[in-house]
Formats: C-alpha cells, sequence, structure tokens
C-alpha cells in the first residue's frame, strides 16, 4: 500500500506541478472520505475532480456499492463527462453529472451475475425510469 500510495503522489507531483511532500488540503480531504467499518448502504466514497481552469478541487461523493460488478467504470465515467460537455455543461457540472451516471449504474447492475469475475455496470439503467 505505501508503494502504491508513493506511485501515486508521484504521478500526481508530475501531472500538476505542485509538490505534495505536505499533507495537502485534497490528500487530506481523500483520506477522510470513507470510513471502514460502515453498514452497507451508508459508506460514502469520495472521488475528486480537479479544475485545473479554476483551480478547484470538486467532490463528487456517492454511496458505496457492495459489488464486483465494476468492469468498464473509468471507460464510463470518461463517456459520460464527455457527454456532458458535449450538450453543453461547465466542466464542473459535467463531472458531477458523469459521476450521478456511474453511481447510478454501479447501483443499478450490482446484482448482475454475468460471466467469471467483474461483471459490467448496467449503462442502460436510465431507461428503466
Amino acid at each position: 500500500r505505501a508503494e502504491y500510495e508513493a506511485e501515486c503522489r508521484a504521478e500526481s507531483e508530475c501531472l500538476s506541478g505542485a509538490e505534495s511532500g505536505a499533507k495537502s488540503g485534497a490528500e487530506s480531504r481523500a483520506k477522510s472520505g470513507a470510513k471502514s467499518g460502515a453498514e452497507p448502504g451508508t459508506m460514502v466514497l469520495t472521488d475528486y475532480f480537479y479544475d485545473a481552469e479554476r483551480g478547484e478541487l470538486i467532490d463528487l461523493p456517492s454511496q458505496a456499492v457492495q459489488t464486483v460488478n465494476t468492469h468498464g467504470t473509468g471507460c464510463t465515467m470518461s463517456s459520460a463527462l464527455a457527454a456532458h460537455l458535449a450538450k453543453g455543461c461547465s466542466l464542473q457540472d459535467a463531472a458531477r453529472g458523469a459521476k450521478a451516471y456511474i453511481a447510478g449504474a454501479i447501483a443499478d447492475g450490482a446484482a448482475y451475475e454475468i460471466g467469471h469475475g467483474h461483471g459490467p455496470v448496467n449503462h442502460f439503467f436510465l431507461n428503466k425510469k
């Protein structure tokens, strides 16, 4: 775990140009997001989106879902972000909309039993409504 955190810190410094040797506000917030031992359905996980144009870190919280069906979540989040931008949303609103979409897709597809290992999220959950 320490090795992974060091790699992430180095990558973050490279991408942002900022040193993260001291605890930054983002690191403190990231570490305080999820609490272990929470009851299922009550744990909130928070992703963070950095808006480099504004220099702002955006919290993107969602309810944790216990599932192995997380295959493709990164690609889905990226596509949802691009779709929201194409609809004319601001960068921050697009990030919030993409997070809401992927959180819904994960939650709705949590019980899928498809194949072996990590299954897909339900990309079509909005069509149910």
